[in-house]
């Protein structure tokens, strides 16, 4: 960097790269809360807005880096935090990197051993939260990589949203959050699926939510009663639906006497049949898990075997 241009960096408590929707909200609860800031993003224009609020734009990335101790990346993707910050590794030594870019758990751990042969203390973090929950005590952020990263910045990172720490593997938040979104998705895909049953009565998909949602809610209170079973692993408990009971085929069948792609519900199923045809049928719905994480682990064994 120019001699010129080094002179008229001013140390900020944080820089933050990349100043899409997620990015401005945490640079602006950051700046809420007295916290000084450099922002950097691709396009410059997304800039305006926060230094019209006090934030310093800085015109490079090496100039964004070298303007704080601690530097937040909330890119894309992989590939855009690696294109970003490749260049300036050298800048990064000695200072601190919150990536809080969705990536998946491996991808947090390659970046976690990139910063690390770069002198660079480095935190992951899993943003489970909209742009609008910034700032508040809506959402949460999960985090896991260097204990003292966390610790030294927490006054920084509850600004944003309740933080918890999910210990040094730096894949952790990624996965826990990730997992946590599989279960949202699915739930909506299911809803849409059971919409577009009962589309052809007339029903709109606005009437089915309101008779949707509260049974949903309702149901989500067996979640803790399956997570003992999974957890004791004895699926002959009483009390719980059995395999046999939970035989899903009538809403295929509906499903496709309605035109509806089955697709959702037949997913469910199979991992049911599977059950069944290995002689669990008598054992509680929850043993399903057992399919999944057999199935999971005969994956990483075949993938581990051909590397």
């Amino acid at each position: 960097m120019p001699e010129s241009t080094r002179n008229q960096v001013r140390t900020t408590d944080i820089s933050m790269l990349g100043l899409g929707a997620m990015g401005s909200a945490l640079a602006t609860a950051s700046l809420g809360s007295g916290r000084s800031v450099t922002v950097w993003n691709r396009t410059p224009d997304r800039a305006r807005g926060l230094v019209a609020h006090g934030a310093r734009a800085a015109g490079a990335v090496r100039e964004a880096v070298t303007a704080s101790p601690v530097v937040v990346a909330c890119l894309l993707t992989l590939p855009s935090v690696q294109e970003t910050l490749g260049p300036v590794a050298d800048e990064l030594r000695g200072r601190t990197l919150v990536n809080l870019t969705t990536t998946t758990p491996g991808e947090a751990r390659a970046l976690a051993s990139w910063a690390a042969g770069h002198g660079v203390d480095y935190l992951d973090g899993a943003v489970m939260a909209v742009p609008a929950m910034i700032g508040t005590r809506e959402g949460r952020i999960l985090y896991s990589g260097s204990r003292t990263a966390y610790e030294t910045l927490l006054p920084v990172l509850d600004v944003w949203a309740p933080a918890e720490y999910h210990g040094a593997d730096a894949g952790r938040a990624s996965l826990v959050d990730l997992a946590m979104l599989s279960g949202m998705y699915q739930m909506f895909a299911g809803f849409f699926h059971g919409a577009a049953m009962v589309a052809s009565t007339g029903m709109t998909a606005s009437d089915f939510a309101a008779r949707q949602a509260p049974f949903l809610s309702a149901m989500t209170h067996g979640l803790a009663d399956y997570a003992k079973v999974v957890d004791g692993g004895d699926y002959t408990v009483p009390g719980q639906q059995s395999l046999d009971f939970s035989d899903l085929s009538h809403i295929v069948r509906t499903s496709e006497e309605q035109g509806v792609d089955p697709a959702p519900i037949a997913a469910v199923q199979a991992l049911i049949s599977r059950q069944i045809a290995a002689g669990h049928g008598a054992e509680s719905f929850s043993r399903v898990y057992e399919g999944l994480r057999a199935a999971g682990s005969q994956a990483v064994s075949t993938e581990g075997a051909a590397a």
